[in-house]
C-alpha cells in the first residue's frame, strides 16, 4: 500500500510540475508595449541575468512570445529578443512607423482622405482600431489614420 501511495504521489507531483509550463504560455503570443521611461531587457528570465538592451521609449510596441513567472520573453520591432519583467509592460496596444520615407496620416481610413500630416519612420504612437488596412494612430495626441503596412504592432502577433 505504501508503494502505491508513493507512486501516486510521484505521478501527481509530475503532473503538477508540468502544468505551470503549459499554463504559463497560454495566450501567447500577444502584443504589448513598454510602460516605463526606462526598461531593461535581459538575456534570461531573472535579475541576475545580464542586461542586453536598455529601452527609453515608452509605448514602444513589443511582441510577447513566452511567459515564465513574472518574466516575459519579448521581441522588439528590430527583431531582438530577450526577457523583461511584466511590470514594465502594458497590454495597451501601440505601434511604430516602419518603412522608407514618411507615412501619410489621413483624416479618414482611406487613401483619398484629407492628408493630416506625415510621420517619419521610428515614431511611436498608441494604436486604435484597425480595419480594411487602416489603423487609428495617436502620436503624442495627434490622431489620424495610417496604412497598417506602415505600422509594426498591428495584426496578429
Amino acid at each position: 500500500m505504501t508503494a502505491l501511495r508513493s507512486r501516486l504521489a510521484l505521478a501527481l507531483a509530475l503532473c503538477m510540475a508540468a502544468m505551470p509550463a503549459h499554463a504559463e504560455d497560454e495566450g501567447v503570443p500577444y502584443w504589448a508595449s513598454i510602460d516605463a521611461d526606462v526598461a531593461n531587457m535581459r538575456v534570461g528570465p531573472g535579475d541576475s541575468y545580464r542586461i542586453s538592451w536598455v529601452y527609453r521609449r515608452p509605448h514602444l510596441p513589443v511582441k510577447v512570445l513566452r511567459r515564465e513567472g513574472a518574466w516575459r520573453l519579448i521581441e522588439d520591432p528590430a527583431g531582438d529578443k530577450g526577457w523583461m519583467r511584466d511590470l514594465l509592460l502594458s497590454r495597451q496596444r501601440a505601434a511604430i512607423v516602419v518603412g522608407k520615407g514618411a507615412a501619410e496620416m489621413r483624416a479618414e481610413p482611406k487613401s483619398g482622405s484629407h492628408l493630416q500630416w506625415r510621420v517619419e519612420p521610428g515614431v511611436v504612437g498608441l494604436l486604435g482600431e484597425c480595419e480594411a488596412g487602416w489603423c487609428q494612430f495617436d502620436a503624442d495626441g495627434h490622431k489620424a489614420f495610417a496604412p497598417a503596412e506602415r505600422l509594426w504592432g498591428t495584426g496578429e502577433p
